[in-house]
């Protein structure tokens, strides 16, 4: 164990950032997507607890593309099959519309070894979509301030969340990037991230 800490010590960032994105993958996966059910029954070995976990709603575009998308399938059945027809069709397409919303939640979750943004469709964690937690520069609350790279947007508004942003290295630690995102629990977050929130 000596000698395995040892040598993870001398790596350099970009192995060592790879081999945490991988821990992130395999931790997250022993949880499911909904972590506060606990571990998934399935999982050989226990994982350990996440150290920061929330939903964020589908984007405000998305929800707007669905709603028009079923009125235009109400309106075509009401113009293909006369009113009646209508009313046979709201069923199916309000529930494939509520599905769509629902299969699109991501989970902002943080673990040992990183952060990633998780989509409820695609149920798994990918190792190339996380941000290794060695790679976290700083945490701030609000927009990332001037001399910071642009940053990506994560998730939308919901109320009760706080803006935060982080800036973070790129996986071989040559440049710097930045991504800013809704928390329900700014300080949490950055606790979990081992970076003080500034």
């Amino acid at each position: 164990m000596a000698g395995r800490r040892r040598r993870e010590r001398h790596e350099s960032l970009a192995v060592r950032a790879l081999r945490e994105r991988d821990r992130h993958a395999v931790q997250v996966g022993g949880h499911g997507f909904f972590p506060g059910r606990g571990p998934r029954r399935a999982a050989t070995v226990t994982p350990a607890p996440l150290r920061y976990w929330q939903y964020d709603p589908a984007r405000s575009w998305l929800v707007v593309a669905v709603l028009l998308s079923v009125a235009a399938w109400l309106g075509l059945a009401a113009w293909v099959g006369g009113p009646g027809s209508v009313a046979a069709e709201v069923p199916l397409a309000v529930l494939l519309g509520v599905a769509v919303l629902v299969l699109s939640t991501t989970r902002l979750t943080v673990s040992d070894s990183g952060l990633s943004f998780d989509v409820a469709g695609l149920r798994r964690t990918s190792s190339v979509h996380v941000v290794a937690r060695s790679l976290v520069q700083e945490v701030r609350r609000g927009r990332p301030p001037e001399g910071w790279p642009k940053g990506k947007r994560r998730g939308g508004w919901w109320p009760g969340r706080t803006r935060v942003a982080v800036r973070h290295l790129s996986t071989d630690g040559a440049d710097e990037q930045a991504f800013t995102a809704w928390v329900r629990d700014p300080e949490a977050f950055a606790e979990a991230l081992g970076r003080p929130l500034h």
